[in-house]
């Protein structure tokens, strides 16, 4: 569990064109990250 402040761990993901995208990539610089539910899902 991450808590408020501390450092995401490193992680990679595929973006919308299936291509790599990795934490590592944005070195440096401010990352939002927005979590939602899957559509059509009770999340």
């Amino acid at each position: 569990m991450l808590n408020e402040g501390d450092a995401a761990p490193a992680f990679e993901l595929p973006n919308q064109d299936g291509e790599t995208v990795r934490l590592a990539d944005f070195a440096g610089k401010n990352v939002i990250f927005w979590f939602y539910p899957r559509a059509s899902t009770g999340g």
